[in-house]
C-alpha cells in the first residue's frame, strides 16, 4: 500500500521532495526514504521556534544557510515555513557554482521567489542586509566557526548549527608531548572524540558570553548518525549581564585547563 507522504510532511510540493530524494521519481515513500522525511520534520520543527521568534511582520526574516551543498534545509525551511511569512528571504551560500545553479532552477520550478543563491565560502561570503538567523547543517571542523563568525559580523540574532568532523582541537592536543598529554586525550580515539566535545562546548560557551541563550539537543537518534549535535543559540542580553560574564569566565577557566586556541577565539 502506497503511503501518503502528506501525513508526514506539512509543505506543498511534492516535486520538491523528489528532487530532495526523500520521494521516489513515483512519488512514494521507501523505508530510507520514510525516515529521511522523518529527521528532515524533525531539524524543521526544532529550528521553527526560532522563526516564530524573530519574524516581524514589518522587517520580515533573513534566514542565511552557510555552506548549503543542494540547499536542501534552505528548500525544506521555505516549503514549511518561510513562503507563509510576509518579507521572509533565505539566502544559501554554496562555494560550488554547479550546486548554486541547480538550486535556482529547482526554486524557480519550486516558485520560490524569496530564495537567493550566492557563490562563495562561508569565510567569504557577504549578505547584504540584516541577517536574523544563521543555519550550518554540518560544516566540517572550522566552517561551523567561520559560520558564527559570518553570524556575528552580521548582528545574527540566531543561530542553529549542526557541527560535524570537528578536527582543529584534536591536532592541537596531539601536539602536546606524550608525556604531558591527560588520560583523556592519551589515546588518539579518545582526543578524537574529546576534542569533538571540547570543540563544541567552546562554541556554546563563546556564544553565551556576547548574550545569546544557547541550548544543546540531539538531532537524531545515534543510530543514524554520530553527527548530530544541534546548537541553537539566540540573543537574548548583552555581554554584560551576569550570565555572559559566568559563562566568559568559565570559558577563560576552560582554556587555561586545555592547551589549545580554536579558530573562532583567535
Amino acid at each position: 500500500m502506497k503511503e501518503d507522504p502528506s501525513a508526514l510532511w506539512r509543505g506543498s510540493s511534492e516535486e520538491l521532495l523528489k528532487a530532495l530524494h526523500i520521494l521516489t521519481r513515483d512519488g512514494k515513500l521507501n523505508a530510507d526514504s520514510r525516515r529521511k522525511l522523518k529527521q528532515v520534520h524533525h531539524l524543521a520543527q526544532l529550528i521553527e521556534p526560532l522563526i516564530r521568534n524573530l519574524h516581524s511582520s514589518e522587517s520580515g526574516l533573513t534566514v542565511v544557510d552557510m555552506g548549503a551543498g543542494k540547499s536542501y534545509l534552505g528548500f525544506i525551511l521555505t516549503d514549511l515555513y518561510l513562503k507563509n511569512l510576509a518579507g521572509a528571504r533565505m539566502v544559501s551560500i554554496e562555494n560550488r557554482p554547479e550546486l548554486i545553479e541547480r538550486s535556482r532552477k529547482l526554486a524557480s520550478d519550486s516558485g520560490f521567489s524569496i530564495m537567493d543563491f550566492i557563490a562563495s565560502t562561508i569565510g567569504e561570503a557577504q549578505v547584504e542586509g540584516k541577517v536574523d538567523l544563521v543555519t550550518a547543517l554540518h560544516a566540517c571542523d572550522t566552517a561551523t566557526d567561520d559560520a558564527i563568525r559570518f553570524g556575528l559580523r552580521h548582528h545574527a540574532r540566531a543561530f542553529a548549527l549542526v557541527p560535524c568532523c570537528q578536527a582543529e582541537v584534536s591536532a592541537q592536543l596531539g601536539e602536546i608531548p606524550s608525556a604531558e598529554r591527560s588520560p583523556l586525550y592519551r589515546q588518539a580515539l579518545h582526543r578524537r572524540e574529546f576534542g569533538s566535545h571540547l570543540t563544541n562546548v567552546i562554541r556554546t560557551l563563546y556564544l553565551s558570553s556576547l548574550g545569546y541563550q544557547v541550548t544543546v539537543t540531539e538531532l537524531v537518534g545515534w543510530e543514524h548518525s554520530m553527527k548530530n549535535e544541534l546548537i541553537l543559540a539566540e540573543k537574548k542580553s548583552g555581554p554584560e549581564h551576569p550570565e555572559a560574564l559566568r559563562s566568559k569566565q568559565q570559558l577563560e577557566e576552560l582554556l587555561l585547563a586545555f592547551p589549545i586556541r580554536p579558530t573562532l577565539l583567535k
